[in-house]
């Protein structure tokens, strides 16, 4: 049966709808979750709808890949009904998801692998920095070559698709358990670093894979809960529903998917929870509306991992592969089968589903396969792949893979030097006082901390896993290490060429608990550098902000004694730092999830041979509860749509929120410091048309969009400036603030451009920002259009969100 109703609110339609009911029976206001309701249709639920989007748009022969297109066309016109079901189907295999073999048309199938830092499943592989990591480099060359690297990687060991990169989760809530899989808590960052990873990616011949589309903001409750002695149809309660006004949509949840579609990425995942209602791997509106028809996204839709609810509904709400393909999951007793499948067959000949409506979604499949040339000399699957796979193993295939090719082949190159210069890049200092660092030839060092330490208990990192550096999170995000250089020894191994004394303690309990003066030799260490780590995973949201394992207390037992005491953090994201006032606690660094050469790049920054030039992608408050947008963990009643997530803060998630209730915090989103000084002047804005209008020329959609919203209006210019003694690298950024004249609930500022410069003391140079037309407009709902508001915009650059040295304005639109 197809679906026709999609469940609970929009804001994707213009419209105002009066006060109603929320879930705990509180009234809610609604003004801005406005919605259409079609006429006809039947509420399932107390909430409304999202309108639907049908038919799901076909592909066209869109940039730069008319060729790949026609001989699409051309494979699929050569498919019986039952391949075509096939190519649309995932199944068990090698990989962590397969399309089988067609043999008769020389066609061997594909293979789609985890994950945004590494290949997951295999041996030999590098395992990069995570994406918070990377975004905390502020770098677009970096963004770049990671993606390239890790695409080198991917092809290498015979994957087609790789499963990265994440723009959502975004970052709504501090306490996410995946935001480290992600780039950034702003659209605007978190959408360069996408299109500059998707562009790495598949220039190296794989194909990229922008997840999850989308509101994918929080894991409790994001699959629903069956009835354990049920069937498929036993469900007690739906996932959670992210509920997105149609505004904040467009100007937060979309903006760096945009970037995606415009890199021409391969595919999307859709997410797992409910959008609006209705689940977002069916959701007709995001997927047919926004991402296929509005955003002109040519690739195709893939479900993430158990994400498919439904058959008909589902391909006619625009999802176009089915991942990994059978229905049992996570452990539910549930019947054996797939949505799609034998289903399609059947649809189709029966009449359910229009077969044009398959063909397209295997053109879509089979294009950018075309388009990056995997049909010539594409590398086999590498075996060890199918013994390392624990989600499919050999025991569930239903198919036989030929797996002839080359075992536990080596793809790891030179990348080693790519990742430890991009996590020694990507390093964040936090607070530097008495110029506790770099570290000058200090003749006696003291370790402390559980993370600071060799990895114990095997090649992937576990919650349980207590004591050993964290380089990597956990979940289908993680990454298999074939090495590790722990922090403790490359310390050791930089200690021994001044013949400095380390000593070292790993035990945070006795740390945290004992006299630390009773542990190390009698001279008081010239520096205590104290390692602490936060674990956070797929499928489970953080339960706090603090540092794991007693952390706080651990700095605090080491604080009390020594006077220069320099904090290491190896974390997924936000800490909240208490210690950051104490007065022995002289500096205090943030390294994220580094990857494989952890301990080489933190010895890079301590002791200087690295300028620290990394920058928060996010912003540390003072205390947890000044962060908004919890997630939803609990609800007190048992209805099967009573999971809801109402994102009712709307454009206001991380500095926006800070700033438009002036609140005070620790460490602001884009601040860091540097062994040296920096200096800004001379701000200037060069328009690059002589007339602007506030609403875009209507043009023909292309990947991306209107390409209207993506044409330069304004070159932005600022003079930057060593003033200090050391070389190093800084990242200007500049802030946008729109006019009175925009809509209630605009951001007090807005990032809209960055750069990083490398400058020797005494150096300046110029550095341009580009303002197109979407960074100056904001998303009417009624018009549905992008407008820039009338009026004056002023500019601000400077080196964090809240250090903005320069400013100017701006009126690009006459009244």
């Amino acid at each position: 049966m197809v679906l026709i109703v999609e469940l609970v609110v929009s804001g994707l339609l213009a419209a105002t709808v009066a006060n109603s009911q929320s879930f705990d029976g509180t009234t809610r206001s609604e003004d801005a979750f406005s919605y259409v309701q079609p006429e006809n249709t039947t509420i399932l639920g107390p909430y409304g709808h999202s309108p639907a989007i049908y038919p799901s748009p076909n592909a066209t022969s869109s940039i730069n890949w008319e060729e790949a297109f026609a001989r699409a066309q051309e494979f699929v016109a050569k498919l019986t009904v039952d391949e075509k079901a096939d190519m649309v189907t995932g199944q068990p295999g090698p990989c962590v998801g397969n399309i089988v073999a067609i043999p008769r048309l020389g066609f061997r199938g594909l293979c789609l692998q985890d994950g945004p830092l590494a290949i997951r499943v295999a041996d030999y592989a590098s395992v990069f920095p995570a994406g918070v990591t990377v975004a905390s480099t502020w770098d677009r060359d970096l963004f770049y070559a990671r993606g390239y690297a890790m695409g080198q990687e991917f092809k290498a060991k015979g994957a087609h698709i790789a499963l990265s990169p994440v723009a959502g989760p975004l970052g709504r809530s501090a306490y996410a358990g995946r935001n480290w899989e992600g780039f950034a808590a702003d659209p605007y960052l978190t959408g360069v670093a996408m299109e500059k990873t998707i562009r790495g990616h598949q220039d190296a011949g794989v194909q990229a894979t922008a997840k999850h589309f989308v509101g994918n903001e929080q894991e409790t409750q994001r699959n629903p809960t069956f009835d354990s002695n049920g069937t498929l149809t036993d469900v007690i309660q739906e996932s959670i529903s992210s509920n997105i006004d149609d505004r904040t949509m467009h100007e937060l949840y979309l903006w760096p998917f945009a970037n995606a579609v415009r890199a021409q990425a391969a595919s999307f995942m859709c997410s797992y929870q409910r959008l609006n209602g209705s689940y977002a791997c069916e959701n007709s509106k995001a997927l047919n509306g926004l991402l296929k028809e509005e955003l002109g996204f040519q690739g195709y839709v893939m479900s993430d991992w158990g994400g498919t609810h439904s058959g008909v509904a589902s391909i006619e709400g625009g999802l176009d592969m089915n991942m990994p393909g059978g229905i049992g999951m996570y452990g539910m007793n549930r019947e054996a089968g797939s949505f799609f499948g034998k289903n399609v067959t059947s649809a189709v000949r029966n009449g359910t589903v229009a077969e044009s409506r398959i063909d397209d979604m295997i053109i879509r499949i089979m294009t950018p396969y075309y388009w990056l040339g995997q049909d010539k000399d594409y590398p086999e699957v590498d075996p060890s792949s199918a013994d390392l796979n624990t989600f499919s193993p050999r025991s569930t295939w239903i198919r036989d893979f030929n797996l002839t090719g080359e075992r536990s082949r080596d793809v790891r190159g030179d990348h080693a030097e790519l990742i430890r210069k991009l996590a020694a890049e990507a390093t964040v200092l936090l607070k530097n006082e008495k110029q506790a660092l770099p570290l000058k030839s200090p003749k006696n060092i003291a370790i402390f901390g559980n993370d600071a330490g060799e990895n114990t208990m095997g090649a992937v990192n576990e919650e349980t896993f207590e004591f050993g550096s964290l380089a990597a999170g956990g979940g289908s995000g993680t990454g298999r290490f074939t090495y590790l250089v722990s922090p403790l020894e490359a310390i050791k191994a930089r200690a021994k060429m001044n013949n400095t004394l380390v000593q070292y303690f790993l035990n945070n309990t006795q740390i945290a608990t004992e006299n630390v003066t009773d542990l190390w030799v009698p001279e008081t260490p010239d520096a205590c550098l104290v390692f602490l780590k936060t674990w956070a995973e797929e499928g489970a949201d953080r339960e706090n902000l603090s540092v794991g394992y007693n952390g706080n207390d651990v700095v605090e037992s080491v604080a009390k004694f020594c006077n220069n005491t320099i904090v290491i953090t190896h974390s997924s994201g936000i800490n909240i730092l208490p210690f950051a006032s104490h007065p022995n606690v002289t500096a205090i660094v943030a390294a994220h999830y580094p990857g494989q050469e952890t301990g080489n790049s933190i010895v890079d920054v301590l002791y200087g041979d690295v300028n620290p030039s990394g920058r928060l992608p996010y912003t540390i408050a003072k205390k947890a509860s000044d962060y908004n947008a919890p997630p939803t963990t609990a609800v007190s009643t048992n209805g099967p749509y009573d999971w809801q997530s109402w994102f009712e803060e709307k454009l206001e998630i991380d500095y926006r929120y800070f700033d438009a209730r002036n609140i005070s915090v620790q460490y602001e989103f884009g601040f860091g410091l540097s062994y040296t000084t920096f200096s800004l002047s001379n701000l200037q804005a060069e328009p690059v048309s002589d007339s602007v209008s506030s609403i875009p020329e209507d043009q023909p959609i292309l990947p991306g969009g209107n390409p209207a919203l993506w044409e330069p209006l304004y070159n932005v210019t600022v003079s930057v400036t060593n003033s200090g003694a050391v070389e190093g690298a800084t990242v200007p950024q500049l802030y946008v603030t729109f006019p009175d004249s925009t809509p209630d609930g605009t951001p007090p500022k807005q990032l809209r451009g960055f750069e990083k410069v490398s400058l020797v003391p005494g150096e300046s140079q110029t550095v341009s920002f580009e303002l197109m037309r979407r960074d100056l407009s904001y998303w009417d709902i009624v018009s549905q259009k992008w407008l820039i508001p009338e009026g004056e915009f002023v500019l601000r650059v400077g080196f964090s969100s809240r250090s903005l040295e320069d400013e100017m304005s701006i009126t690009p639109v006459s009244s």
